[in-house]
């Protein structure tokens, strides 16, 4: 397949499979005489891999870790499950913060009356000390 049909097949774009390729995720894709990559079956199975785990939210060095370990076919379940628990408690941890910005947030929001005055604690609480901007 070429890169157009390889994006199609596996759900990613054209310019993140040449991304992974050039930081390694992807190995260097065979080329036609003409010089198009061409993917095998192989690399379709790794970019869809690749990218259910982008939707998990893993990072790219998770990621590269992940697919070490996919291709390792001695390794231990226990690595992969570490790694997945690890990345459960960033999740969390992302989640906790995303709470208290939206909690923040909120409480700004209530707080603004959203009329003709110019006063306004959404952008006294975004200024940081309840002074208003200058």
């Amino acid at each position: 397949m070429n890169i157009g049909q390889a994006a199609h097949a596996t759900g990613v774009s054209a310019k993140m499979i040449r991304h992974y390729e050039e930081i390694g995720l992807l190995p260097a894709a065979q080329r036609s005489f003409s010089g198009y990559r061409q993917f095998s079956n192989t690399d379709l199975h790794t970019l869809r891999f690749v990218r259910q785990a982008r939707q998990l939210g893993f990072g790219m060095d998770q990621i590269r870790t992940l697919l070490d370990l996919w291709r390792d076919q001695s390794r231990p379940s226990a690595e992969v499950k570490a790694l997945a628990e690890s990345h459960i408690v960033e999740l969390d941890e992302r989640i906790a913060e995303l709470r208290r910005m939206r909690a923040t947030l909120a409480s700004l929001a209530h707080a603004c009356h959203g009329d003709h005055r110019p006063d306004c604690p959404i952008l006294d609480g975004l200024a940081g000390d309840g002074a208003a901007s200058p």
